[in-house]
């Protein structure tokens, strides 16, 4: 099974959520190659449970994902921490709806959890716990202690920073680091934008249907990642398409603004 883990399916967090947007999002990951992905929205995104209002009317849900156009979706939410950085959790749609609600006070910067705070819900819950972009220079996670970065379950290798970043040394710094902290490595695109799929995906030896199972097969080390020979492009092309759609999203709303 090839899943990404770190995903999102709104161009932005001030975008709206659009069900055509998703659909297309959903078609294209599919015919990328991808099995499954971890939608991973952000936590303080404009209107979340749109999301999975949506998911929730239109898509199948059983075992611990939805069926979205072939595609497995398995539900999941990117938390900002008082410390600096990102976290992904992944697991049953009713925990991660759970999870959102505890953090209602929490959206806004100068009041976001702090990260042992944020693992001590986690751990609460049957989640799958990944470290994101831990050496991106604006959200690094390096400089946590190390003994609260051992509660994760894993390290995201992440396709965006293998764009922006020098790949070999940035992959071999992140790997240098998941061994000293004891830690396995899982590859997420961080796509916004459905030029980004298939940049970077996890291969699994199983069939996964739960986030138990999927932390089994990490676990147990039964799966590659595979890093696309054409990944700057992807991602070069998904950043400026993003850019540009942002843009007119802007302006649209302006002039509808302006109307009224």
């Amino acid at each position: 099974m090839n899943i990404d883990f770190h995903t999102h399916v709104k161009i932005s967090k001030r975008s709206s959520f659009n069900p055509e947007y998703f659909e297309e999002m959903m078609t294209e990951a599919r015919a990328s190659g991808l099995d499954a992905i971890a939608l991973t929205e952000h936590f303080n995104t404009n209107c979340f449970m749109d999301v999975y209002d949506y998911l929730d009317a239109h898509c199948s849900y059983e075992h611990g994902y939805y069926e979205a156009n072939g595609l497995k979706v398995f539900p999941g939410i990117e938390i900002d921490v008082k410390e600096v950085g990102h976290i992904l959790f992944i697991g049953a749609r009713e925990d991660i709806i759970s999870i959102r609600q505890l953090l209602d006070y929490h959206t806004e910067k100068e009041h976001f959890i702090p990260f042992s705070k944020l693992l001590d819900i986690g751990e609460t819950y049957e989640v799958l716990k990944i470290g994101a972009h831990p050496f991106r220079e604006s959200t690094p996670l390096h400089q946590l202690p190390i003994e609260q970065l051992r509660r994760l379950d894993a390290f995201d290798l992440n396709g965006k920073d293998l764009y922006s970043y020098e790949q070999a040394s940035y992959q071999e710094q992140l790997i240098s680091f998941a061994e000293k902290v004891g830690l396995p490595i899982v590859g997420g695109s961080d796509t916004h934008q459905f030029l980004q799929y298939g940049s970077i995906m996890n291969e699994l030896s199983f069939d996964c249907r739960t986030v138990a199972e999927l932390k089994a097969c990490i676990f147990s080390n039964d799966y590659h990642i595979h890093i696309a020979d054409d990944l700057p492009l992807k991602v070069r092309s998904a950043t400026l398409v993003k850019k540009y759609m942002k843009k007119y999203i802007s302006e649209k709303n302006r002039a509808t603004s302006f109307i009224s």
